[in-house]
């Protein structure tokens, strides 16, 4: 089953997304030198002010670069989330979108959490205002809610479970086990992933990512004619047409994993560009291509790139620090519920091994 609004509404998420994107304000592009001048002022703040920086896969590489040189982290959100909570910093910059900036206070409410960027949000949590999507869950009370990370704490705080990409077909499995029905929310496309892979019984909210759901299966045809011995690794967030010809399907530390494992030197990946730093580290003998997300005719071929995530840069993280601005507040009630299906999702992944789901 399917839930979608009506198109009014799915028109009026369309419009805010775009009205979002007309406010982003996007960096400069810094040169080598400054790039580098950053780079020491910023780690002598983090040092003076006992800070770590955590930083997401599809975040600039420089980003990544810095927080694996200061002792901070860079991985997926589950990752990111597991890390704020158990380091000694007394600072937390997350370097990503606005749903990890809250997840990270949420979990540490001790710490000082700032991000480069307040404005820096995501499609789906855009799409999943916490008002119709109560009300919603209140008109199935007999199913158990389950929401994905990319989402507000007051979505949250509304769920009995929290997930990311990683760890999101096992907990579905888990209640499925216990003979419980799912609500799911907000991406459409993981969502029927998971209600395909597994046989759930799932009501899916009507939402996606931007980013995901522009790959396209017809330029992967095209591409497995380019490089017929190469592997395809999807991100779940993409439509299922994309996942049906993909070798293997997973989340971003999933695609990463199961590229350093492949036997294939070409690999072509259909998840946001900012990955492919870590994928280049991990398996530095392989050639790693894009997977196409228009057509031929585009001006570009090959656009997966998150635009809220491309607003934090080094001048931005720099400033919050130095002046310690673009703080995340978390309201302490809504906090404590939403802290409930966080601790959930963790507990769980620490007592399961996340799996790679491969055809091969």
């Amino acid at each position: 089953m399917n839930i979608s609004e009506n198109s009014e509404q799915l028109a009026a998420d369309t419009t805010l997304v775009r009205e979002y994107l007309d406010r982003a304000v996007h960096p400069a592009v810094l040169d080598a030198q400054a790039q580098e001048s950053y780079k020491r002022k910023i780690t002598q703040l983090m040092q003076q002010r006992k800070a770590r920086l955590v930083a997401h896969y599809y975040t600039d590489s420089v980003l990544q670069v810095l927080a694996e040189e200061t002792g901070g982290f860079v991985g997926d959100s589950l990752e990111m989330a597991r890390f704020g909570r158990d380091c000694d910093a007394e600072i937390l910059i997350v370097a990503g979108v606005k749903f990890m900036g809250e997840s990270a206070k949420i979990l540490s409410p001790e710490k000082t959490v700032i991000m480069p960027t307040l404005e820096a949000t995501c499609s789906l949590d855009i799409a999943c205002s916490i008002d119709k999507f109560s009300a919603f869950c209140d008109q199935q009370p007999d199913r158990t809610v389950v929401v994905y990370a990319n989402t507000s704490a007051a979505v949250k705080a509304r769920a009995d479970w929290v997930v990311t990409s990683s760890i999101a077909l096992d907990v579905v499995e888990h209640l499925m086990e216990q003979g419980k029905k799912v609500l799911w929310a907000p991406d459409k496309h993981l969502g029927s992933y998971i209600q395909k892979t597994t046989g759930a019984d799932m009501l899916l909210w009507d939402a996606a990512c931007i980013v995901h759901e522009e790959f396209k299966a017809r330029g992967l045809a095209d591409m497995r004619k380019l490089y017929p011995d190469a592997a395809i690794l999807a991100h779940p967030e993409s439509p299922s047409a994309v996942l049906e010809v993909a070798d293997v399907i997973g989340s971003t530390t999933q695609i990463i994993n199961a590229a350093k494992q492949s036997t294939k030197k070409e690999i072509i990946v259909a998840t946001d560009q900012g990955i492919f730093h870590k994928l280049q580290q991990v398996a530095p003998d392989k050639t790693f291509i894009i997977a196409p997300t228009a057509g031929n005719d585009a001006t570009c071929r090959s656009c997966a790139n998150c635009p809220w995530m491309g607003m934090n840069s080094l001048e931005s993280l720099y400033s919050s620090l130095q002046d310690n601005s673009n703080r995340v507040e978390v309201d302490s009630q809504l906090a404590a519920a939403a802290m409930i299906p966080l601790k959930r999702m963790l507990d769980f992944a620490a007592n399961n091994q996340l799996k790679v789901r491969g055809k091969a």
